[in-house]
């Protein structure tokens, strides 16, 4: 068994700005230590994946950062997307490249923008996942045990009698809940948070995409035909300009007869705001956590990020302040996920010279 990598980098992380932008998205920047999100994604794999064997798929505007960013990944491993098409086109575009090397690869998919601290136990999951896929041709995706009632965070349902060694047949799956559904999910005890990442073997992923999705099976075929031919981007931008944008959650996940679930019971977070920044960070005896030159007087359980600049905050607390070369955001902390909103006006008011 070969396994195989495929790192979703298309995103924005519009929920990031401003230091996230469509040239430096969250996945390209340092969130903590030294190495960026991505980096530290592809570093993750390694003694379980070769990097000849890792793909990164990401779009035009991105791929120049990623390449500089990634040097010992193979140049044709960094695909490109002509449009944003969701998960779903992403992940049959990333299969049929892989099934063109290799007919009987298994292949982990991976968010590039996770935080995962438990490396040890997450290859462990990472490889009896995959040993089942291989083995049981099922479509395996890795929940998360619950540790409050999170309502940012999709939910998968298990049935806790199963038939093979950690591994779970997939009962439902979950849209973001309201509290007292969360907090109704927790008690429970058979939800998991959906990470969003998944093992299956690249054939079998492409059956169910022929089954459940079979005008994004017809368009991956005429791709696969043109791989290693000369006006294979045109035949790609071509396909990929009829397709519908549609998660794999939603095209695949939710209808398919063969999905399970993994336990991953590793560190994780998909790090979906500042919010979830100031939690994972170092703070200091009053809560804070502060990336710069930072004074603060009366100040408590506050996020502030200002690296290039001397900044005074007195007075205030569950704030964020992330200032940055062209743009400042100064927000309550329960109002993070609100940052997305700043894009849409941005969108809306032409100021795209701040995106």
């Amino acid at each position: 068994m070969k396994l195989y990598a495929v790192i979703m980098a298309g995103g924005v992380g519009s929920r990031f700005w401003p230091r996230s932008k469509k040239k430096t998205p969250k996945q390209l920047l340092k969130i903590f230590g030294e190495n960026t999100m991505i980096q530290d994604t592809v570093n993750r794999l390694d003694g379980i994946v070769e990097k000849e064997n890792i793909y990164i798929i990401t779009n035009k505007v991105q791929k120049a950062g990623i390449l500089t960013q990634l040097p010992h990944l193979p140049l044709n491993n960094i695909v490109e997307e002509p449009f944003g098409r969701n998960t779903a086109a992403c992940i049959g575009l990333a299969s049929v490249l892989i099934q063109h090397k290799d007919p009987d690869a298994v292949t982990l998919v991976l968010p590039a923008d996770h935080i995962i601290k438990g490396e040890k136990e997450f290859h462990d999951t990472l490889l009896k996942a995959a040993e089942f896929a291989d083995k049981e041709k099922g479509l395996v995706t890795i929940g998360i045990p619950p540790a409050r009632p999170e309502t940012g965070y999709g939910y998968i349902q298990i049935d806790e009698k199963s038939d093979f060694d950690h591994v779970f047949k997939v009962l439902t799956f979950a849209e973001k809940p309201n509290y007292a559904t969360a907090v109704r999910f927790l008690e429970s005890g058979d939800f998991f948070w959906n990470s969003g990442m998944f093992i299956w073997r690249a054939d079998v992923i492409m059956e169910e995409i022929k089954t459940y999705m079979p005008e994004l099976y017809e368009g991956m075929m005429v791709v696969k035909d043109a791989i290693g031919k000369d006006g294979f981007q045109e035949v790609l931008t071509n396909v990929y300009g009829q397709l519908k944008k549609i998660s794999i959650d939603y095209g695949i996940m939710e209808k398919s007869k063969k999905v399970y679930l993994i336990k991953g019971n590793f560190g994780w977070s998909d790090v979906g705001s500042w919010e979830a920044v100031y939690e994972l960070s170092e703070k200091d005896e009053d809560g804070n956590a502060k990336i710069g030159n930072i004074y603060t007087d009366m100040v408590t359980d506050s996020y502030i990020y200002s690296p290039k600049k001397f900044t005074a905050v007195i007075g205030l607390d569950n704030l964020i302040v992330i200032d940055n070369d062209d743009a400042l955001l100064i927000c309550k902390r329960d109002k993070a996920q609100d940052v997305k909103k700043i894009i849409d006006y941005l969108k809306i008011n032409k100021l795209t010279e701040y995106m």
